[in-house]
């Protein structure tokens, strides 16, 4: 059996990671990995792979920079050719870029059967480019590998799964989340960051922040009203804040008082599972550092107006504040560190996902 795993950003290559190491025990199972470009990142180079543990790319289209529809056009004009090329049986795609898009697009016109990994996911944002992505993903996927019932539920309301063709239908199934793998693995791995050694950080006691999202870095008054809430907090109590030199020279412009945070320069993965196993609070505005928090049992405040982890809040380990200052500053006084009984939900399955996705592949 031949793979065809389709990546576009850092994070997608992490969660692979895990799929890519159960593929990697199975002799009759070849992978071939396409690396879009979509979020290239500098850092990703041979010594990121190699310390994570991640197989190479075979192939790297370098598509990245550009509007959604030519980013989109030219990754699936890339994609169809390798497709061609390397005839595979599967067509793998992960979460919900561009990326993640493309490779459903060329699975579907080129007849290969398409595995969605983190399928069932919605905000429940149009808004959102991702929502369109995962949404359009899940209605050409041949195999829906939830990370939750609730993404089984969300599919099942949209009246999934759908036929195909006149003798074939979706499986939906959940496997629970490859996060949850990967967490698992690397936090054995984890690498203090060589920064909190000689800042000011107190890592007996401190808050990890991160935001990037753009609907808060490119809105003036949700910028303003979380970056006053978040120094507000660290006259208390040490708010580490991990910040892209973006993000930096915008708080610069808007001359905000950030004089109480930590702010230091964007760490690697490794040193960002360090960061979040050590913290007692998290506050983001990222999806997967929602659920990260909860693998490490860390309580979260969520600084978006929604999240498709809707579990994580409604069992009351995730609060969701938007840019709120008021909902901020009330759920940092309120917080309380998480129980045995938030970690006993199998929220997420039990960190064996990938196995469960490959013995459906090989079942299927």
């Amino acid at each position: 059996m031949k793979i065809l795993t389709i990546l576009g950003a850092r994070p997608q290559f992490i969660k692979a990671g895990s799929v890519s190491r159960e593929i990697a025990k199975h002799k009759n199972i070849e992978e071939i990995i396409v690396h879009t470009g979509q979020h290239y990142d500098a850092n990703m180079s041979d010594i990121f792979f190699d310390e994570m543990q991640i197989p190479k790319p075979n192939y790297f289209l370098g598509i990245g920079g550009k509007s959604h529809g030519a980013m989109t056009g030219q990754m699936i004009e890339k994609i169809e050719e390798v497709a061609l090329k390397e005839k595979p049986d599967w067509i793998m795609v992960y979460g919900d870029t561009n990326s993640t898009l493309a490779g459903a697009i060329v699975a579907s016109k080129l007849h290969i059967k398409l595995a969605h990994i983190e399928a069932g996911l919605r905000s429940f944002n149009m808004q959102m480019p991702e929502e369109v992505n995962r949404i359009l993903t899940d209605r050409v996927s041949t195999v829906l590998f939830c990370p939750t019932e609730t993404a089984v539920e969300n599919l099942k309301a949209e009246g999934f799964p759908f036929s195909l063709t006149t003798n074939h239908k979706q499986l939906i199934t959940n496997v629970g989340d490859v996060m949850q793998d990967g967490a698992m693995f690397y936090k054995n791995l984890a690498v203090k960051p060589s920064i909190i050694q000689t800042s000011k950080a107190n890592i007996q006691n401190y808050i990890l922040c991160t935001i990037h999202r753009a609907e808060n870095t490119d809105d003036e008054i949700r910028l303003k009203n979380i970056f006053e809430s978040l120094n507000e907090i660290a006259k208390e109590k040490q708010v580490i804040l991990p910040l892209h030199p973006r993000t930096k020279k915008i708080l610069k412009n808007l001359k905000l008082n950030i004089e109480n945070l930590t702010i230091i320069d964007p760490v690697g993965y490794l040193e960002m599972i360090w960061l979040i196993d050590n913290c007692s609070l998290v506050m983001t505005d990222s999806g997967g550092l929602q659920k990260e928090a909860y693998f490490f049992e860390k309580p979260c405040i969520t600084l978006r107006d929604e999240t498709e982890w809707v579990e994580l809040v409604e069992c009351g380990a995730n609060t969701l504040v938007g840019a709120d200052k008021k909902k901020i500053l009330e759920a940092y006084k309120t917080h309380q560190p998480l129980t045995t009984t938030h970690q006993s939900l199998d929220l997420y399955g039990d960190g064996k996902a990938s196995e469960k996705i490959i013995r459906k592949l090989l079942e299927y």
